[in-house]
């Protein structure tokens, strides 16, 4: 094997966690003031999913006082503590960058009925 490819296999979480583009989520994250350390969520629509394995990463956007606020979170990285679906996106693409466009009710996405 390579030698790139058993490093990589070591970082990889092996609980991946379960959400698609368009669903709503919350993700807790890690943050580290000085030698205090707290978790902070971020909750918004996942607009894209990108690469695989180690580099693995979304991207969640949510409009924090009127203004688009997008972060890029790594999947498989340890400050992103859980990642929690409030609810499921009905969407019919693999990135939802159209809703940077869009305005008040028409930048939502419909929910998913299972």
């Amino acid at each position: 094997m390579d030698a790139l490819k058993i490093i990589a296999g070591e970082q990889v979480k092996e609980e991946q966690p379960k959400f698609g583009i368009g669903d709503t989520v919350k993700v807790h994250i890690n943050i580290k003031e000085g030698n205090r350390e707290r978790i902070q969520i971020f909750e918004g629509t996942v607009i894209a999913r990108r690469g695989s394995g180690v580099s693995e990463t979304f991207t969640v956007r949510r409009l924090s006082y009127g203004v688009g606020v997008e972060k890029v979170f790594p999947v498989n990285s340890p400050n992103v503590v859980k990642v929690e679906v409030v609810r499921s996106g009905k969407v019919r693409r693999a990135k939802i960058y159209y809703l940077r466009k869009r305005v008040g009710k028409a930048a939502k996405v419909k929910e998913q009925i299972k």
